[in-house]
């Protein structure tokens, strides 16, 4: 008891919530700060976490050792994106800022490269208007990943869509549980990449001879229970359709901490299951 009051008074009050928050409902995009330490969550995200955390764990796998590969996979791809000479990004699902967002990253890289961020979580949002309040090559937009040509023309006012774009939605798409919804989104933002623009996927993943049927199932619960929506987890085959038409960079659709991982960010190694990813080029 002594230490989940230690972990709240890491975390923001439920008294100090913005208007609309209500913080007895989980967020995906706060627990996953939690996962990588942030403090930006409440308890309610808290308690949800530590039940991920909790089940990830009997299962022999580290939420926490997840998304921070994830965060590193991220970090690599778009300074590999940048290097190679893209000056626009697009973020959808950005989640809360953390060390090393995609601007920074980018603008370190090329300076004068403009970000759009686009996320639905008002908390989110909040942060990212803060963070990027004295940035002018960088905007945030409010948006629903469900509607993807209405993200694709509100971010149209801030980036050149006639020019190369990389797209990123990672670690968003296992929170939609419907595959051709999925399939869907995807082709709509692919479609929008000229030549030379990029698409970055992460996605949650489980090999499925690891045999942890009932630990999934229990996970979905937690989210569903929660509020906080499902999760869905899907394969390499099924990934690797998400870049039909473009061409896959090398290493191909891998786990996240093999993604480039002589990169300057190395990501530490998961021993199952975890997050896969892909960043495709449109040729």
């Amino acid at each position: 008891m002594a230490e989940d009051r230690e972990q709240d008074a890491q975390g923001l009050p439920d008294e100090g919530a913005p208007q609309g928050v209500d913080p007895t409902v989980p967020s995906v995009a706060r627990m996953y700060d939690y996962y990588l330490g942030g403090k930006d969550n409440f308890h309610a995200d808290r308690v949800a976490a530590e039940q991920i955390v909790a089940i990830a764990r009997e299962s022999g796998a580290d939420v926490r050792e997840m998304a921070l590969a994830n965060r590193g996979f991220l970090v690599r791809a778009v300074g590999h994106i940048a290097r190679s000479g893209v000056r626009q990004f697009l973020d959808i699902g950005t989640g809360l800022p953390t060390q090393d967002n995609v601007h920074q990253v980018v603008q370190r890289e090329a300076p004068g490269s403009k970000v759009v961020y686009v996320d639905n979580d008002p908390i989110v949002l909040v942060h990212a208007q803060a963070l990027l309040a004295d940035n002018p090559h960088t905007a945030v937009i409010e948006g629903d990943l469900h509607r993807p040509d209405a993200i694709l023309k509100a971010a149209a006012a801030h980036l050149d869509l006639s020019q190369p774009v990389a797209i990123i939605v990672a670690a968003v798409f296992h929170f939609f549980p419907d595959d051709d919804e999925v399939a869907a989104i995807v082709a709509t933002l692919r479609e929008a990449l000229v030549p030379g623009g990029h698409l970055v996927i992460s996605h949650s993943y489980v090999e499925p001879e690891e045999g942890r049927a009932d630990k999934m199932d229990e996970a979905r619960g937690v989210y569903r229970r929660s509020g906080a929506g499902t999760i869905a987890w899907r394969d390499r085959e099924t990934m690797r359709g998400y870049f039909a038409g473009l061409e896959l960079l090398e290493p191909g659709i891998v786990p996240v901490q093999e993604w480039r991982d002589d990169d300057p960010y190395p990501a530490p190694g998961l021993a199952k299951g975890g997050v896969l990813a892909g960043v495709g080029r449109r040729p």
